[in-house]
């Protein structure tokens, strides 16, 4: 039989409107787990937001920072960090415009401000503090994403000014940041090289914009009931939310688990 890879996003997808994994989830994760079916975890967080998440459920393989750090059981197979002379470009057009910026490497994430609510807001929807004031953090340390915290009317001026880059909204005030053309999608190609599996045999779960690319490369695509529009219209089917047991509703439809 032909090896299977499942992944699967973190935010509205493994975890509740909550931040909870529920018992069902797990469940099924650890049913994969028994069938020999591979899993990893594509996620646009980096990779010490979701250490904890990993370590419950047993998984060593991810996609991080949507696509830009890719490990595979514990080791780093690939990284793609922002260019940093574009990032500083980046960051005066935003200080100019007085829109905050968030910067994140694979073991912490800094603001180029002490305080502002846009910041606050959203990573508190994360479940986590604003973090800390760091100058000049993208000048001297590797950058595998960052945030512009404005909102929706600006993000138009971003894309129109930064070819080089690609911005996806994931909250109300903040927008990712990533190389042009990087997506999850990028990285699960880069994950199949070492699992020798066919796309064919790739399935993936998810819920928000960042998804999108992944579900139109993967063999299968499910998205969540909670999820984008827009996202649910590159799925094959639609499961029920975290809430109600989406992940393994979804996994039983596919006679996976």
């Amino acid at each position: 039989m032909a090896k299977k890879l499942v992944l699967f996003d973190i935010d509205g997808t493994l975890l509740d409107r909550n931040k909870q994994l529920p018992s069902s989830a797990k469940e099924a994760i650890f049913a994969l787990h028994e069938k020999d079916i591979d899993v990893a975890i594509a996620t646009g967080r980096a990779p010490f937001m979701f250490q904890s998440i990993r370590e419950e459920l047993k998984i060593d393989t991810f996609i991080s920072v949507n696509g830009q750090y890719v490990v595979y059981k514990g080791e780093i197979i690939y990284e793609n960090p922002l260019h940093q002379s574009e990032l500083d470009k980046l960051e005066q057009f935003s200080n100019e415009r007085q829109h905050p910026m968030v910067f994140l490497d694979e073991k912490k994430m800094v603001a180029n401000c002490s305080y502002h609510p846009f910041v606050e807001e959203s990573i508190a929807s994360l479940k986590m503090p604003h973090p800390p004031h760091i100058a000049n953090f993208h000048q001297e340390n590797v950058v595998y994403q960052a945030l512009v915290c404005c909102e929706q009317e600006a993000q138009r001026m971003y894309e129109q000014t930064f070819p080089k880059f690609d911005f996806i909204r994931w909250h109300e005030y903040s927008i990712d940041v990533l190389p042009k053309g990087q997506s999850k999608a990028k990285g699960i190609v880069r994950l199949l090289d070492q699992l020798q599996i066919n796309l064919k045999d790739v399935y993936a779960f998810g819920d928000g914009l960042n998804d999108i690319e992944m579900m139109k490369t993967v063999g299968v695509a499910v998205a969540m009931e909670n999820g984008k529009e827009e996202t649910k219209c590159h799925a094959d089917f639609i499961t029920d939310t975290p809430e109600n047991d989406g992940i393994y509703k979804g996994l039983k439809k596919l006679a996976l688990i």
